[in-house]
């Protein structure tokens, strides 16, 4: 049996990635008790029907059974059933407003404190679970459509062999991704947007590409990011994580991010399967 544990900030999003799971034919159950989570898998022969894979939403408001959670999880670890956490979050700001926008109530909320507080303190709560996620998706600038993407992609990972990789170009001046694992600032190279004939391209265009590319420090840079990556590869794969993003930022995440971006995925081929190469900021420059 495969288990996706779906949990992470409210507001970002939970329900409708238990939607895309049971779309996606797992069996989905929402609000689960911690202490009930080793029960689950139990269901594999309910009712005559086989369930193979199950997606859990286990939050906050779980109250005090959520902090029994780990135990759980080290239970689950124990018997040798595989499982993956992914941990929606949104920024703070973002969440505030769809609170406002659906007028519903923020399950920690009590008396005294505004959705803002709350957030925080939920926040407070949830940073241990943050750090043992195996992928973090931030909701905060994507529709429902690229959230279910983003969530077959996890499904189509989850109980397999292997290890994925993705890799996202940004820019600073726009926020960090908060759904990575590892930030590279490619800011120190020179900048195509102070080019004569360059600064309308992007990075995936050949002329801005070579301005990039064929420097001796982009290659120096490109060799040792890579040496990393292959050495850190199957070290995240003895922790049992099985995705790695990689952010590559630059100012304005339209060049030299672009650009290196897509000269490392071919790379990094050998340290486990590229799954997607996006560039979050290249129309916004």
């Amino acid at each position: 049996m495969e288990i996706v544990i779906l949990t992470g900030m409210s507001g970002a999003g939970k329900t409708e990635a238990l939607k895309c799971f049971e779309d996606l034919g797992y069996h989905a159950i929402d609000n689960l008790p911690a202490s009930l989570l080793v029960n689950v898998t139990e269901l594999g022969a309910a009712g005559g029907k086989t369930i193979n894979r199950v997606a859990v939403v286990m939050d906050v408001r779980g109250g005090r059974s959520f902090s029994d959670l780990f135990d759980s999880l080290e239970a689950l670890g124990r018997r040798g059933i595989p499982f993956t956490i992914v941990f929606l979050d949104a920024a703070d700001e973002i969440l505030v407003r769809r609170f406002s926008q659906t007028r519903r109530i923020h399950p920690l909320e009590s008396e005294g404190l505004g959705v803002a507080d709350t957030i925080a303190e939920e926040r407070k709560l949830l940073e241990r679970l943050l750090e043992r996620a195996d992928v973090v998706l931030d909701t905060s600038h994507i529709n429902i459509y690229e959230l279910r993407d983003k969530l077959q992609e996890v499904a189509g990972d989850t109980g397999r062999v292997g290890f994925s990789i993705k890799l996202v170009s940004f820019g600073y001046k726009y926020g960090l991704p908060l759904d990575v694992d590892m930030i590279v600032d490619v800011r120190f190279l020179p900048n195509p947007y102070w080019v004569e004939g360059l600064r309308d391209l992007d990075g995936t265009d050949e002329q801005v590409s070579k301005y990039v590319l064929d420097r001796s420090e982009t290659a120096g840079f490109l060799d040792r990011l890579e040496e990393l990556v292959t050495f850190l590869a199957p070290l995240y794969r003895r922790e049992r994580k099985a995705h790695l993003c990689i952010g590559v930022g630059c100012t304005g995440g339209r060049h030299r991010s672009v650009a290196v971006a897509e000269a490392l995925a071919p790379r990094l081929g050998g340290c486990g399967r590229v799954s997607a190469v996006t560039h979050r900021d290249r129309e916004r420059s």
